[in-house]
């Protein structure tokens, strides 16, 4: 790469004075924070996207693409140009580079992927473009019949300091030796228009930009940190059950044996990540019995959550559901299957977890001497208590912690749910989170965190590859279509990745609980098709909405007791599951987060929105009644403009829910749906 002032050559251009200035001051013993400021004379300036001035990193997926912009110019009327330069984080030397692109008003941008899961950075570099000038200036001199003797000399000039330039391949400079042989020939026979065709012919221009000169040559301070993900943390479809009630029989304990039997039940549906809450074994101490009483029966389980006993704590399984070969097989199984496992990562431990004994430092204790339990005024969890992470726990706890991530790590688990990420210190996280990438960059971590809108972003900033959201709350056409703007246009769709958790053991939502079987077909297709993350809490599938009453929660939880389930029983809406996962694979739309738009549907209980692919091969269209009670419809839209198409245009329809074809003739047209019947309706339009 060339330096930002460049040695005059033997014949410099009256316009290459000043350039060639600097190199005389310093030779003068010149004011060396002169030179360092003239270095950079091309203006480089609000690049995006770049989180917190490049404290955080950009997020993308393997293969997804990141598109760069910045504003750049200079003083004056030379052209000029720019790229970006990217590649590995720690491997500079090994960085690609693409051209930016002017857009408007001194703003470029360039569009970049990465292959590779991984930590990579960027930057910006721009120069003044002496060809491109020239070409330019040239052109409108013999347009207007003007004399070009002398800007062929200077032709000549660039195609030479382009030979020094120490750009480009052995074939280039070749090339240039040919370039400059020719152009000397027709010097000689005074052939001008000879000279001026070749210096404008577009092999000239790809060779001079491939290896001409990059006079005044500036660069962004900047090196933008960018994390690269595997596809699973972009993408994914979640199922979440609890293992222990996987045995079809309340007074027998499920296994990870009775787990692998439901994977091909699982697989029907279409998911791809299968998810556990604590696998661990379960305390005794303040043990919860059903419904969340102080007052267990023997046979009560207890909650899961409540981790740790005279078996072990984090780093060991609960030994009714089996073994740590029986969970390898698990494992494999599950692979065969498409599905890959997620553990639940809840930093809390029951009263009589080992590290209470073996670690009282990591604890808090009260004046009475006597453990601190968990509380949430006025709530108590008397059968948790929580590790501190300061004091005489740092930095040993911190170890601990990561060490039971790289062990499970270890046994196959690369996707983590971690439990209230937002009670334990930011530093932890970004650090934990980094050394484990150290040992494989591929592990993705779900922050289970319903909690104030900058924490949850914050979280995402340390390293959280996916992120819970306000999804389950937002009921209402205005409500969904202000918070998914936000999560999609907004700076936060750089580095956070929201999971739409359509419900899960702790939240049983009040829409579902008063909207019966379409108000569940119609969060799932919400959910489904918004998202590129999604998933559902076993019993989702079969409208399981019995609550405790007035309160958001599951009334006979499973997380106090065993269950059983008849999985096909009749109202299910597995078939609605199975659509959207079937559709989530096969049409490339749905994999992209950000390419969500919302169009007019001139009914306020209905939600209207597009996916599409840049090339619009994909392009799907949404209509989903918010009303699980009565039919709705209305006149909508069809975004005619953005196939290219006039107001009176002319698209083919597929319905991807019946396989029908047929035409919308006009930018205006008419749909109606009856909850009871289909609440969502998917349309595939082609020019």
């Amino acid at each position: 790469m060339d330096d930002a002032i460049q040695t005059p050559r033997k014949r410099a251009r009256p316009r290459e004075l000043a350039a060639g200035s600097a190199p005389a001051l310093q030779a003068r013993g010149g004011d060396e924070a002169l030179l360092a400021l003239a270095a950079n004379r091309v203006v480089i300036e609000g690049v995006a996207p770049e989180i917190d001035g490049g404290r955080f990193a950009v997020k993308r997926a393997e293969g997804e693409p990141l598109v760069v912009s910045a504003d750049v110019f200079s003083d004056g009327h030379d052209k000029i140009a720019a790229a970006v330069i990217y590649g590995p984080a720690d491997a500079e030397e090994s960085w690609a580079e693409t051209p930016l692109v002017f857009v408007v008003n001194d703003r470029w941008s360039a569009r970049i992927v990465f292959d590779k899961a991984g930590p990579y950075r960027y930057s910006i570099i721009a120069w003044r473009d002496l060809y491109a000038t020239w070409r330019d200036e040239a052109k409108k001199k013999r347009d207007a019949g003007q004399k070009i003797e002398l800007e062929l000399i200077e032709a000549l000039d660039l195609v030479k300091e382009a030979q020094n330039s120490g750009r480009g391949s052995k074939t280039d400079q070749k090339a240039l030796q040919k370039l400059q042989e020719k152009l000397e020939k027709l010097a000689s026979k005074k052939d001008f228009d000879g000279q001026y065709a070749l210096m404008q012919a577009p092999e000239t221009a790809a060779l001079l930009a491939a290896a001409g000169h990059r006079t005044n040559l500036s660069r962004y301070p900047g090196k933008v940190p960018v994390w690269v993900d595997r596809p699973a943390a972009a993408f994914s479809a979640w199922y979440e059950l609890m293992p222990r009630s996987q045995s079809g029989d309340v007074t027998r304990h499920g296994t990870f044996d009775d787990v692998i039997k439901r994977l091909p039940d699982i697989e029907e549906m279409g998911f791809d990540v299968l998810y556990f809450p604590p696998i661990h074994p379960i305390g005794t101490v303040n043990r919860k019995g059903k419904n969340n009483t102080l007052t267990p029966g023997p046979d009560d389980p207890g909650s899961p959550y409540a981790i740790g006993s005279a078996e072990g704590g984090h780093d060991a399984i609960h030994p009714e559901l089996g073994t740590f070969e029986d969970f390898a097989r698990l494992i494999e199984a599950a692979k065969g299957h498409g599905l890959e496992i997620a553990l639940d990562f809840a930093i809390q431990c029951s009263p009589d977890h080992p590290w209470i004994r073996e670690h009282p430092e990591w604890f808090d204790w009260r004046p009475d001497g006597t453990i601190q339990y968990a509380e949430n005024p006025p709530k108590k969890y008397e059968d948790i208590v929580n590790v501190h992470f300061y004091r005489g726990a740092l930095p040993s706890i911190w170890y601990q912690l990561r060490d039971i991530v790289l062990f499970w790590l270890d046994k196959g688990v690369r996707i983590f749910r971690v439990d209230n990420p937002h009670t334990k210190p930011f530093p932890f996280w970004e650090w934990m989170i980094a050394e484990v990438r150290k040992v494989d960059p591929g592990v993705v971590f779900l922050a289970e965190a319903f909690t104030r809108p900058k924490v949850m972003k914050r979280l995402a900033k340390v390293g959280y590859n996916q992120s819970y959201s306000y999804f389950t709350w937002r009921n209402t056409k205005a409500e969904l279509q202000e918070y998914l703007t936000e999560l999609t246009q907004d700076e936060c769709a750089e580095f956070m990745r929201p999971n739409f958790f359509v419900n899960t053991p702790d939240i049983n939502p009040l829409y579902l609980q008063v909207s019966g079987r379409p108000g569940f077909r119609t969060r799932l297709a919400l959910a489904a098709t918004m998202a590129g993350n999604y998933g559902i809490y076993s019993g989702f599938e079969l409208c399981e909405f019995l609550p405790v009453p007035g309160k958001e929660e599951y009334l006979n939880s499973e997380k106090y007791e065993i269950r059983a389930f008849d999985w096909k029983a009749p109202g299910n809406i597995r078939d609605d599951v199975a659509f959207f996962n079937r559709l989530r694979r096969t049409e490339p739309a749905m994999r992209d987060f950000r390419n969500l738009a919302f169009f007019n549907f001139w009914n306020d209980n209905v939600v209207y929105y597009a996916k599409r692919t840049d090339d619009l091969s994909s392009f799907l269209l949404f209509a989903v009644t918010l009303d699980p009670h009565a039919p709705q419809g209305g006149h909508f839209e069809v975004p005619l403009w953005e196939l290219g198409l006039p107001d009176d245009g002319t698209v083919m329809v597929e319905d991807m829910v019946t396989g029908q074809s047929f035409v919308w003739r006009g930018k205006i047209q008419h749909w109606w749906m009856n909850p009871h019947d289909r609440p969502y309706a998917v349309f595939k339009i082609t020019r």
